[in-house]
């Protein structure tokens, strides 16, 4: 499946055919591109006792990930197709109890409460400092203002930050904004996990909005322009120096099903 170009493998693992904690070199050879399925993330769904299902996400490299707002999109959706859950729905992530309404093809996700906003961090990368914000969207994310987003290296730069002892041990994600207007704003995305530019991150959609709003350059709700060209659109509301009831919509698309031989993951 794929949300608005971040694409994903799933499997519905209710019988639990896979060993979820055994799974990195696995996950990392069926998503290498060229030589396997390829995909920036693979995702397991599992049962679950409080709500529809729970949910394991893995980046690309086989780690495991709190949260993914566009693998969260085409989790919901795929469930639906499946007969795992009604159209109103509800799992489990590593970050959280996450809330979803799937209408066809377009999926809106209630994502879990920000924490640890830090604004007009002064971070040094190789004698320059850059202007960076940082909030946590259910993953980390580092936000930096950018005059135009296509003059970023955002694989060079991305990079750096993700690594940068600013934010060890975890690492984060980097997002280039640019700003058009309160409503409308493009945003390219260093992933961590992925280690590369991705055509869309909706964590990172919904990291660049609501920093955007607290620097007083953004209202709900805004349209995010992504690398892929497709438009994620995030919702939330102001609750003092935070947000609450923060919402990110956009378009899935189902690929295909198959069976995978043992030579895609050998």
């Amino acid at each position: 499946m794929s949300g608005s170009g971040n694409d994903f493998i799933l499997v519905d693992n209710r019988q639990r055919i896979l060993d979820g904690d055994q799974l990195g070199d696995f996950v990392r050879r069926v998503c290498a591109r060229k030589v396997s399925v390829g995909a920036d993330g693979f995702i397991l769904i599992e049962p679950s006792e409080r709500v529809h299902f729970r949910w394991r996400f893995f980046n690309a490299d086989g780690s495991e990930a709190e949260m993914c707002g566009n693998g969260g999109r085409c989790a919901a959706r795929f469930a639906v197709l499946q007969g795992i859950a009604p159209e109103r729905l509800s799992f489990e992530t590593l970050a959280g109890i996450i809330e979803a309404e799937v209408h066809g093809r377009r999926v809106k996700l209630q994502m879990v409460q920000p924490s640890g906003m830090e604004l007009d961090l002064r971070v040094r990368i190789e004698g320059d400092e850059h202007p960076l914000h940082f909030i946590n969207t259910g993953v980390p994310h580092a936000v930096e203002f950018v005059e135009e987003t296509s003059r970023v290296a955002v694989v060079d730069l991305g990079r750096k930050i993700r690594f940068h002892p600013q934010f060890q041990p975890a690492g984060t994600n980097a997002d280039f904004v640019q700003p058009i207007d309160r409503g409308h704003m493009k945003v390219r995305t260093y992933e961590r996990g992925v280690e590369d530019e991705t055509l869309a991150c909706g964590t990172g959609a919904v990291a660049s909005a609501l920093i955007a709003a607290a620097q007083g350059l953004a209202d709900s709700p805004m349209a995010v322009e992504t690398t892929g060209g497709e438009i994620l659109n995030i919702y939330f509301q102001r609750q003092g120096k935070g947000f609450e009831r923060v919402f990110l919509e956009g378009d899935t698309r189902l690929v295909y099903e198959g069976k995978l031989w043992e030579e895609a993951y050998q």
